[in-house]
């Protein structure tokens, strides 16, 4: 059984050198693909210091959209799916994300920190479906037809799925790990409106499941 993981990354020279060191190290991971979703600073530099294939897109397609770039580029039957700006992050975290899969007790596996970050740790309790830390079987990720146009809303529309076709999900707890937020990245005011325009999407994601059924 093959595994790839992919990272999409928009801007994260800083923080994804740890994130790539450590998948280096994971013997379980046969690929490492970066999708440089139309970054401007050193994220690609970064990334090529890496034993690691590197996607470039030209324009800032979404998260939705580089991480479809990345599934065209492989046929692997495991898919791990890690953020670019991940604080924490360990081989034991990757392989409890990948463990249940792998073994077939589970078609995806849903990343939920704890005892990173209270600002992140909230935020996950809140909203756990929006992690993007999850490891995926590709028979499922291929039923997801609008992947490239979901942006951020592509981790509602899995988990839409999922519930909605009962498929096997395990929860696994990812402690000491957290992730840089937005406010961090481009400032207050910069990271506020970054985060509004990610739940709008989901807003509309929701919308448009409901217009549907």
């Amino acid at each position: 059984m093959r595994v790839i993981a992919i990272i999409p990354a928009y801007n994260e020279e800083k923080t994804i050198g740890d994130v790539l060191q450590v998948l280096q190290e994971t013997d379980l991971i046969d690929t490492i693909v970066v999708v440089s979703d139309g970054s401007t600073d050193g994220t690609v530099d970064v990334a090529r210091e890496y034993d690691v294939v590197v996607i470039e897109l030209a324009e800032n397609m979404g998260k939705g959209g580089a991480m479809a770039a990345g599934l065209e580029s492989t046929e692997a039957d495991v898919i791990l799916f890690l953020d670019a700006d991940l604080i924490g992050l360990t081989q034991a975290h990757v392989r409890s994300l990948l463990d249940p899969v792998i073994s077939g007790r589970a078609e995806m596996t849903l990343g939920i920190f704890e005892r990173g970050r209270m600002v992140t740790d909230l935020a996950q309790k809140v909203a756990p479906y929006l992690s993007g830390q999850r490891a995926v079987r590709r028979s499922l990720l291929e039923k997801i037809s609008d992947m490239d146009i979901t942006r951020f809303g592509v981790e509602v529309a899995l988990t839409q799925y999922i519930e909605e076709h009962g498929i096997r999900v395990e929860e696994v707890v990812l402690s000491d790990m957290s992730h840089v937020m937005k406010e961090e990245k481009l400032g207050l005011v910069k990271g506020l409106a970054a985060r509004f325009k990610m739940y709008w999407e989901i807003v509309k994601y929701f919308a448009r499941i409901e217009q549907f059924k």
